[in-house]
């Protein structure tokens, strides 16, 4: 079966493409990206108006699958993700148990294959029970098939550890995705031992100035060191949170000042900051009604990216930079040959519709849980179609 996508505003930051063009499929791949449109199809989807991108890429989400489904399950978060926009998300590991088994990875990936609405690619813990102890068995790991290692949600606190983590992942080409908490101290660190080992690190959810100066430094040094900030810090600021008291603001790393916030664009438009991701972290709602102070940390992002990306960005970043933070340069990040549309490539494909209004409304998530700030904003920018290894999933979203 060939599906024609005609119409549409091709935009492709692996390969350089902005312009008209139109993308015909067959068995699951690009077989041919050009201005012509008058090929054969069994199913045409008309793109006019919209932009034809590469499937987006998430590199931290939360599925609480295992032994947390109250919160989320692999189908749920799936078909968030799908109605995102998604193709691919990266799973973190502090689930119950603790990714850090071969056992819980192939756990993850045959839940996946059955359940899953998108690809689900599992971050392994770099700690046993991300207890900073002792290693996880991230060889093993890295055979069953992990993209990165993280003990997201937690520091590695012994330097020693952390470096030996670092030597691992660059022998087995790895990826250490870092939770600095504090901020700007662990960032430091980290980025210094990164360096004495040659290990690839990449700082998760950047949420200060500061850190931000030290990974533009670290660049400029020549250090193979990434950074990702979330919808969430790029959008709203301490400031946001009325009287203090929502948990729905709650967060870690936690909202910053609009100077913060201000960096960060910036970063995000000079390149330090190379891509955004969600962070999407479920709570059932007795979990997040009990008070400020006792609330988890965290919200769901998976649903609402997109169009908070092209609400706070368009004026900042070209559409080709935008599209390129949630395809090409996580892709480039993890070492995945995804990302982009070339031809042979996988056909995972994202259509936006960049222009289309609406108002936040988290009783339309797909998601199992709710705890968002943003129910009720209005936003510009919509996914209207989601295709996955050809197949077409439309689901409506915010």
């Amino acid at each position: 079966m060939k599906t024609l996508i005609k119409n549409g505003r091709v935009i492709d930051p692996a390969n350089g493409i902005d312009a008209p063009m139109n993308i015909l499929i067959e068995n699951g791949k690009i077989i041919s990206v050009s201005e012509a449109g008058n090929e054969d199809a069994d199913k045409i989807i008309d793109a006019s108006d919209c932009w034809v991108v590469p499937g987006l890429i998430d590199m931290h989400v939360h599925l609480r699958d295992p032994g947390q489904l109250h919160k989320e399950t692999i189908k749920t978060g799936t078909r968030a993700a799908a109605a995102g926009g998604f193709t691919t998300v990266c799973c973190m590991p502090n689930t119950s148990p603790v990714i850090d088994s071969a056992e819980t990875v192939k756990y993850i990936n045959e839940t996946a294959v059955r359940e899953g609405a998108v690809r689900v690619l599992p971050v392994g813990s770099i700690t046993r029970g991300l207890a900073g102890e002792s290693l996880s068995e991230i060889q093993k790991m890295k055979q069953a098939g992990i993209c990165a290692i993280s003990d997201d949600g937690k520091t590695v606190e012994n330097p020693a550890l952390f470096v030996a983590a670092l030597k691992l992942a660059k022998e087995l080409n790895l990826p250490v995705l870092s939770h600095c908490e504090p901020e700007d101290e662990i960032t430091e660190r980290d980025i210094k031992l990164a360096k004495e080992t040659g290990a690839k690190l990449h700082i998760c959810h950047v949420s200060t100035a500061k850190s931000v100066e030290l990974i533009r430094a670290a660049q400029k040094a020549g250090q193979p060191v990434t950074a990702e900030v979330t919808p969430h810090h790029f959008t709203l600021t301490q400031n946001d949170n009325p009287n203090g008291k929502d948990p729905n603001f709650k967060m870690a790393p936690p909202l910053r000042t609009p100077a913060d916030r201000a960096a960060i664009i910036a970063a995000l438009k000079d390149g330090t900051i190379a891509a955004i991701a969600t962070d999407h972290a479920p709570h059932h709602e007795n979990e997040k009604n009990v008070g400020y102070e006792n609330a988890a940390n965290g919200i769901i992002g998976l649903e609402t990216a997109v169009a908070l990306a092209i609400s706070e960005l368009a004026g900042v970043l070209t559409p080709l930079e935008l599209v390129a933070k949630f395809t090409s340069n996580p892709a480039k990040i993890l070492g995945l040959d995804l990302g982009h549309l070339s031809v042979g490539a996988t056909a995972d494909i994202t259509i936006i519709d960049p222009a289309a209004t609406s108002i936040i409304d988290k009783a339309k998530f797909e998601s199992l849980s709710k705890n968002t700030p943003f129910h009720g904003r209005e936003v510009t920018g919509r996914v209207v179609c989601t295709i996955i290894e050809g197949e077409t999933i439309c689901l409506q979203t915010a």
